[in-house]
């Protein structure tokens, strides 16, 4: 890698210890990559690396402006404050620290997840001389793997890249929006709809139409679209209260006198 200037500001975003590296086959398939054939005999598995996303920040050429004003006799220069991000991701050997591979992550097709396996990665790698060449990497744990698509995610975001179906990618400079999006943009829209006038006109009223619900009209034929109330006299949906004590006692009696026993001087039969 070209050295850094003095001025540049790195910063670790993900590391994992190691990762196991595979020469895979080329994509042969418009679908994606399937790591169940990297990991065959017949493909050439490298040393484990350590694996490492770097986030790099330069600042951004200085555009010299001459600022000439009435009461100064030497004209100044205003400076653009402006930083350049970029992103590699970065296969390292863990006991010398010799670089191995470099991904520069320009594009979200740098990376691509497996298809058969959340553990495994297809990873675009550059040369020195600007060969191009895809590598396989598998992490150990589910774990670490979630955390590198997540460190993926926030380094898309920062960089203004639009996954899948946005529409296109930013140009890496912090504070500039994501192409096809504008500043102040949504401030236009509230703008717009503040704009309109939403008040009562002359002459214009608001009718609310409230139904009578169980209600009959006047010529006694039932309301639309309204369920008429029940009839009286008609339980919905009640059982009806068991009876009382006395009607108990006269039910009996009447059963005793229908199968021929008199109550008499000796009282209530039961």
């Amino acid at each position: 890698m070209n050295p850094l200037p003095p001025d540049a500001i790195q910063r670790v975003l993900f590391v994992s210890p190691s990762v196991h590296v595979y020469a895979i086959p080329p994509l042969t398939s418009t679908k994606g990559y399937l790591a169940t054939s990297w990991t065959s005999p017949s493909v050439h598995q490298f040393p484990p690396c350590r694996l490492r996303i770097v986030e790099t920040a330069l600042p951004a050429p200085s555009t010299s402006l001459p600022n000439i004003t009435s009461t100064s006799t030497a004209p100044t220069t205003s400076t653009n404050p402006t930083e350049i991000l970029t992103t590699t991701l970065l296969l390292e050997d863990p006991s010398t620290d010799a670089l191995f591979a470099a991904s520069p992550y320009t594009s979200p097709a740098a990376v691509s997840a497996a298809l058969d396996s959340t553990r495994f990665f297809a990873v675009r790698v550059v040369g020195e001389g600007g060969r191009k060449a895809v590598l396989g990497i598998g992490f150990e744990e589910r774990a670490e793997a979630f955390d590198f698509g997540v460190a993926l995610q926030e380094v898309r975001k920062v960089l203004g890249m639009v996954d899948v179906g946005g529409g296109g990618a930013g140009t890496g400079l912090v504070g500039e929006p994501p192409a096809g999006r504008r500043k102040g943009a949504g401030k236009e829209n509230v703008a717009e709809a503040e704009k309109r006038d939403w008040s009562l006109k002359e002459g214009e009223s608001i009718h609310v139409d409230v139904g009578r619900r169980g209600r009959e009209r006047k010529d006694g034929a039932e309301g639309v679209g309204w369920i008429a109330p029940p009839s009286a006299g008609v339980g919905v949906g009640f059982l009806q209260p068991p009876p009382s004590a006395r009607e108990v006692r006269e039910e009996k009696r009447r059963e005793a006198k229908e199968m021929g026993f008199d109550d008499g001087e000796f009282g209530e039969f039961v």
